[in-house]
């Protein structure tokens, strides 16, 4: 579809009523459907997996009020970009500092080449552990698997880049695989619901917002925590475990990288000023809805086989299984080891196992008896390949797009794709490299730049909204101001809090592990204050 046309489409909107709008503005999404396939990876199964793995159904709220912060965040860049109509790699440079804009695309581009590489690894043992378990595991294989998503994510970024319709077939495409992801996830619980392993009144009732279990743990451990040798050891575990998830769940429901993504995406579809509401509606149905099914699909499933269970974890006999056997005894042995340490009892042991943390691979196997081997092991399976494949196609998508800025070649195709090449090779080395030190020396530089920078990214765009001299009289006034920047405020200062409290809690001076969270803190610190002074000093001058 031509920009004239999508523009002729979104006039016709106004004049139609709340469904006929809701319609042409469905036919017209594109870019939200984006955000929808990165944020449905592996980072937000395994968060999915262990919320219902401590809490059941109790933090069923958690992930959708998340995301809704997320999304002002989002819907304040998409309204600062369709606005100015520039691309704001070099509007913060202008208008702020080249200090943020720097910062914003560097810590884009890490996150673009770290995070790839385990959604290879998530894709390749799906196909090797649930769908295709007959062709072995061996390092021919993972290569051959790795070479075959490199080339659909690299192709697919090529549609992206091409004239015509070669767009509209890659929207179509980013669309159908979330749409099966949901769907094979869905499949999945209802099934579940038919086999009465379900009850939905617990899942309505966790739907509701309760703040309590930041000070208290979820009500299936009260017994068992009661009849231990130290309850207020297991209290005091449970109640840091589950805060913790809490926290790093609002802090980073949008990712740094999901920040670029959407103003450059919007650039890319040609949207201006009258597209505003439409980038919005888009962010809703694209981004949202298929994250909360998704998401609350995975909640419930892992909720209904692993809270409060231990059956998976010990045999019979009350000894651990290989595959869980370190988690637990991590476990146990920081119980073991406090100063008051009293022996071990039977509800100890059992506590240990119940805060094991699962794999999407342990979950399909539990299935199996529930939902027959189709459902737990082909179709789930599906749902974790499609969310591993999507997030990588957006991944090399993202990173082409900050090559562009990077080499100072807008709308270069040699750039993108080069781009996408870098995250793709380094994304497909992770089976053989995503492991041990190796992934603790991605990883944690990654996610400590990543977690300081999006409170940061969020604080950029919050004061662009503000901004007399970027958006002139498009700056929102009266109510609607008072409105978005009651709104920003919560969402920025609740992502602030939860990458302060993540970075504090994991900074010391022991290890190299410990000393990047500092200095994650200290960039944090000096970006707040150089973006605050530069707003000020610009504004002035404006």
């Amino acid at each position: 579809m031509t920009p004239e046309r999508e523009n002729q489409l979104v006039d016709e909107a106004q004049t139609k009523g709340t469904l006929g709008k809701a319609a042409i503005y469905a036919r017209l999404s594109g870019p939200g459907w984006m955000q929808g396939a990165i944020t449905l990876g592996g980072g937000s199964l395994a968060g999915a997996l262990y919320l219902g793995v401590i809490a059941g159904f109790g933090l069923m709220w958690l992930q959708p009020l998340a995301m809704i912060c997320g999304i002002i965040m989002l819907a304040a860049i998409a309204y600062v970009t369709l606005t100015t109509e520039q691309r704001p790699f070099g509007a913060i440079n202008q208008h702020l500092s080249p200090l943020l804009g720097w910062a914003w695309l560097i810590a884009t581009i890490m996150a673009n080449i770290v995070w790839c590489m385990p959604q290879f690894n998530l894709a390749s043992a799906a196909v090797q552990q649930n769908l295709l378990p007959g062709i072995g595991d061996g390092n021919l294989t993972t290569i051959v698997i790795c070479i075959i998503l490199f080339c659909i994510g690299f192709g697919i970024n090529v549609l992206y880049e091409s004239e015509g319709r070669g767009v509209g077939i890659f929207d179509m495409i980013i669309k159908v695989m979330v749409g099966l992801i949901v769907l094979s996830f869905f499949a999945v619980v209802i099934t579940l619901s038919t086999s009465g392993a379900i009850d939905w009144g617990k899942i309505f009732a966790g739907l509701i917002p309760d703040p309590s279990l930041l000070f208290k743990p979820a009500a299936g451990f009260s017994e068992l925590i009661a009849a231990s040798s130290d309850p207020a050891w297991w209290t005091n575990k449970i109640v840091n475990d589950q805060r913790d998830i809490i926290i790093t769940a609002f802090g980073t429901a949008v990712g740094i990288n999901m920040t670029w993504l959407l103003p450059y995406s919007l650039l890319k579809k040609r949207w201006g000023k009258k597209h505003r509401g439409l980038a919005i509606f888009d962010l809703s149905i694209g981004l949202f809805i298929p994250f909360f099914l998704a998401t609350s699909c995975v909640v419930i499933a892992a909720a209904s086989q692993f809270h409060t269970s231990t059956k998976d974890v010990l045999d019979a006999q009350g000894n651990p299984f290989p595959k869980t056997e370190a988690a637990y005894t991590k476990t146990i042995a920081g119980f073991e080891s406090r100063p008051e340490a009293q022996a071990t009892n039977a509800q100890d042991k059992e506590l240990a196992a119940m805060l094991v943390s699962r794999d999407n691979f342990q979950l399909a196997t539990t299935l199996e008896p529930l939902a027959g081997k189709v459902v737990s092991q082909k179709i789930f399976g599906f749902g974790v390949l499609g969310m591993a494949v999507s997030t990588i196609i957006i991944l090399m998508l993202m990173n082409g797009l900050a090559f562009q800025e990077l080499l100072g070649a807008p709308g270069s195709k040699s750039a993108h794709f080069l781009g996408c090449a870098v995250s793709g090779l380094m994304g497909a080395a992770g089976p053989f490299i995503w492991t041990g030190e190796a992934k603790a020396a991605f990883a944690i530089p990654t996610s400590v730049i990543g977690g300081s920078l999006i409170p940061i990214a969020y604080f950029t765009f919050f004061l662009l909204m503000n901004s007399k001299k970027v958006l002139g009289d498009h700056r929102p006034t009266g109510g609607k101001r008072i409105l978005w920047n009651t709104l920003m405020a919560t969402a920025t200062g609740i992502a602030t809090f939860g990458s302060v409290w993540v970075l504090k809690s994991k900074a010391n001076f022991d290890s190299w592990h410990g000393m990047i969270p500092a200095a994650g803190l200290a960039i944090l610190v000096i970006l707040f204050v150089v973006g605050t002074l530069s707003f000020l000093k610009n504004e002035r001058r404006a």
